[in-house]
């Protein structure tokens, strides 16, 4: 699943930088996007496959601070670009006649140097926390990385204030992107209705279909995660669900993208035609 990920996130990139033809907005944030998302399991996987491979399961304070600073910085990243994918096909339904004057490659540079800087805030902030923790009562931590509510729940000390400014964290850079995102598909859908066409109804569909499954795995298996952890008790479920967010999801963005998208198959084999 790793290797699928690497390589179908790598084609994505490779084409898109490959053909002129996608030298786009839409494209740009997409390559982005595969980047985000080869960071993002890259943080956590190949430390478990090691780790299944020379049967021990240690990890340094050290390793586990960088591995969650890392974790959120990528996962943030996902969920900023995810959101600004949603503005872009925004101003491609609703304003088309506009849009390469409003998605000009200043925007787009600004906008992607925006995500990279709030996203590293993000994870600084993650890491500031992790830090003010000075004792804990135990070494085990009930998951294949150090996912940062458990690695919180290790302290000895009270961590109300930690897990306040955790959940807060957490709404601001899960709600307010899932927010932004809701609302531009909420402009298109209005804007589709209002002048009710077969064509572009079908061409909408086919421009959004893609980012909407992508986004709807994204938030929907990360929801289940949280859910896993407040509901269930059993640390088993929950990693379960960590698995399904950090290793699934990376690799099915690809998939759908790759699958599902004509340009993106389309440069692809014209690339791998190249080579081959």
């Amino acid at each position: 699943m790793y290797l699928v990920t690497m390589l179908g996130n790598l084609l994505i990139i490779l084409a898109v930088t490959s053909d002129p033809h996608l030298h786009t907005p839409m494209y740009f944030f997409l390559s982005n996007l595969s980047l985000a998302d080869i960071g993002f399991i890259s943080t956590t996987v190949p430390k478990m496959i090691v780790n299944i491979q020379t049967h021990s399961r240690v990890i340094s304070y050290e390793g586990c601070l960088t591995q969650i600073s890392v974790f959120i910085f990528f996962g943030c990243m996902d969920s900023m670009l995810l959101t600004v994918m949603a503005y872009d096909r925004f101003v491609a339904i609703c304003h088309p006649l506009h849009y390469k004057v409003i998605m000009n490659p200043h925007l787009c540079c600004s906008l992607a140097l925006v995500s990279f800087l709030v996203s590293l805030w993000d994870s600084q902030l993650h890491n500031l926390l992790a830090l003010k923790l000075t004792c804990f009562k135990d070494v085990e931590i009930f998951s294949f990385f150090c996912d940062p509510p458990q690695f919180l729940n290790l302290a000895c000390s009270d961590t109300l204030t930690n897990n306040i400014v955790m959940y807060f964290d957490n709404a601001i850079f899960g709600f307010l992107p899932f927010s932004g995102i809701c609302f531009s598909y909420y402009k298109i859908l209005y804007s589709i209705l209002r002048v009710p066409s077969s064509g572009g109804m079908y061409k909408a569909f086919t421009t959004c279909g893609s980012h909407l499954s992508v986004v709807c795995l994204f938030y929907g298996t990360g929801l289940g995660v949280y859910l896993s952890s407040v509901v269930s008790q059993s640390p088993r479920k929950h990693t379960l669900a960590s698995v399904v967010y950090t290793v699934v999801t990376p690799m099915l963005n690809s998939c759908i993208y790759s699958l599902r998208n004509r340009d993106i198959k389309r440069a692809m084999w014209r690339f791998l035609s190249k080579i081959f």
